[in-house]
């Protein structure tokens, strides 16, 4: 057993530009306990067996006194959402949202936005007519999915910029806080307010659809009496919209973001998404192996002492999987530091395995389908005036900050 220093490393905002050297060493030893207390999983299989294991859970109250955790980003006002619940608790209300959201009950509700989501980018890709530069992260990445989870919601259009704002503070708690205490301490005060305005507009938009629904996701969810279970109190409502808001957004906006970084550092494949538009679909698998919006899982815990690859780990103790480096892993993908487009097997930890595997995966990938296949069609010579971007400091959500673009004109 050896402890290492590396997840200081990992987290350390110098090295978010490339973390895979560190993923590489990491995976020399697949279970170790860093030297800050939590034990890091790093190898394909490892992750994948941890993940499908009913003695990990998502729950940070199992978690030893002693152990160190990750701050909580959601609002403390309201219970956990369902990803950070274990069964039976995750199991109920995981299913009440997929009686809204997807199959069997809600099989066309993310299908069925095709058109829209076409519409949302076109439009926002109209707007850079007259122009030979762009921040993709600015002017596109970040409006595009906060507006698409609108619709999906059924916020209403002319609530849609407050609900803009309130996403992008609410989402800034996944940032390491910086600057001096008192602008800690206020930066803090403003996610909270802003956590609070956004629950009492739900709360009153959900009251809204109680007596008048509509062809909503909301508006499902306030009716939805269950069928073996109980429906979702109003506090449950609360803190799964929001997750929904946070989760299928920011994990979308670095997606789009590092696919169109990856692409044009990789311009024949580029070319040839240009010639061959279907391409994309299996080119979103591989970027969300190559390059992953979700990089590590912190806020996992043992119920029991597990052993794994030669290693106990106790029960009660901090887990850190690192599906980043799995992708990654050459145990299990050939050539995995190579950006293979149409790479066969392609069984990444893009959007997690297991019970949480994640349900926002089919409108994600319609989201960034649609966004690189029209991106790459009708920006002219497209190139990266800087590389690397400036990166964002969180280290679990990894993606530029920003990505300055230039092109010599938009096609029709």
């Amino acid at each position: 057993m050896t402890s290492v220093a590396l997840l200081g490393q990992i987290l350390d905002h110098a090295n978010r530009a490339d973390p895979y050297p560190l993923y590489a060493e990491l995976r020399r030893t697949p279970v170790v306990r860093d030297e800050s207390g939590p034990y890091l999983v790093s190898t394909y299989w490892e992750i994948h067996s941890l993940l499908h294991d009913p003695r990990v859970s998502s729950d940070i109250r199992n978690l030893a006194p002693e152990a160190k955790t990750a701050p909580r980003i959601e609002d403390p006002d309201l219970p956990p959402s369902f990803i950070r619940l274990d069964p039976p608790d995750h199991d109920r209300l995981r299913r009440l949202i997929m009686r809204t959201y997807g199959p069997p009950r809600s099989p066309r509700r993310v299908y069925g936005l095709r058109g829209e989501i076409s519409g949302i980018v076109s439009g926002l890709i109209d707007r850079f007519q007259g122009r030979d530069r762009i921040d993709l992260v600015d002017d596109f990445s970040y409006p595009f999915p906060v507006t698409v989870i609108c619709r999906l919601l059924g916020v209403p259009q002319e609530d849609e910029q407050r609900f803009h704002g309130w996403a992008d503070t609410v989402a800034t708690a996944i940032e390491p806080p910086v600057g001096t205490p008192e602008e800690q301490q206020a930066h803090w005060r403003a996610i909270r307010e802003a956590h609070h305005q956004l629950a009492d507009y739900l709360s009153g938009l959900i009251e809204q659809r109680r007596r008048a629904p509509r062809e909503d996701m909301i508006s499902a969810l306030a009716t939805d009496r269950g069928a073996d279970e109980s429906p979702m109190s109003l506090p449950e409502m609360l803190s799964n919209l929001t997750l929904l808001l946070i989760a299928g957004h920011e994990t979308t906006v670095n997606l789009i973001t590092n696919g169109m970084l990856t692409l044009l550092r990789h311009p024949d494949t580029l070319k040839q998404l240009r010639a061959d538009p279907d391409l994309v679909i299996p080119l979103v698998e591989e970027l969300l192996r190559f390059e992953p919006p979700v990089q590590l899982l912190p806020e996992r815990t043992t119920l029991d002492d597990i052993e794994i690859a030669g290693t106990t780990i106790p029960q009660g103790a901090s887990l850190w999987l690192v599906p980043a480096s799995g992708n990654r892993d050459p145990q299990r993908f050939p050539e995995p530091d190579r950006f293979i487009p149409d790479r066969p097997d392609n069984q990444h930890f893009g959007f997690g395995t297991g019970i949480h595997n994640c349900i926002g995966s089919p409108l994600a990938r319609l989201e960034a389908q649609a966004a690189l296949a029209e991106l790459v069609r009708r920006l002219d010579n497209p190139r990266l005036v800087e590389d690397p971007p400036p990166y964002r400091h969180n280290a679990v959500l990894r993606g530029p900050q920003h990505l300055p673009i230039a092109f010599d004109g938009l096609s029709r």
